[in-house]
């Protein structure tokens, strides 16, 4: 879709903070974290939400993401990872997406930058 914004960084129009990517999603920060390593994990293929998407692009991006859970516990040393996926009017972006918020006992919010940093080590 040309007008949706996890298309257009997917086919890299956009910058972002990529921390993974294959040819089937990609995963990068969250430009307006809730907490240091706040990540999305999107597929390239457009699908609206968790309706739409196919079952094998869903069973990958749990993949992934687990990957990256362990990648954000390994160099943030987070507490915890919520993972959160809306859907209708709680979805901002109409584009799949699967949040990966992690939690920390102590609260110091980091820049994006920074944080991209440490995970790309």
């Amino acid at each position: 879709m040309e007008d949706c914004l996890f298309c257009k960084i997917s086919n890299k129009q956009i910058n972002s903070f990529i921390i993974y990517e294959d040819d089937v999603c990609m995963a990068f920060l969250d430009i307006n974290p809730k907490d240091n390593g706040h990540t999305l994990v999107v597929p390239k293929k457009h699908y609206k939400d968790f309706f739409d998407i196919d079952r094998d692009c869903l069973g990958h991006i749990l993949d992934v993401a687990k990957d990256i859970g362990n990648l954000l516990k390994e160099r943030l040393g987070c507490n915890g990872i919520q993972l959160v996926q809306n859907n209708g009017v709680y979805q901002d972006i109409k584009h799949f997406h699967l949040h990966l918020i992690p939690c920390y006992n102590k609260k110091e919010l980091l820049d994006v930058k920074t944080v991209y940093e440490s995970l790309k080590k």
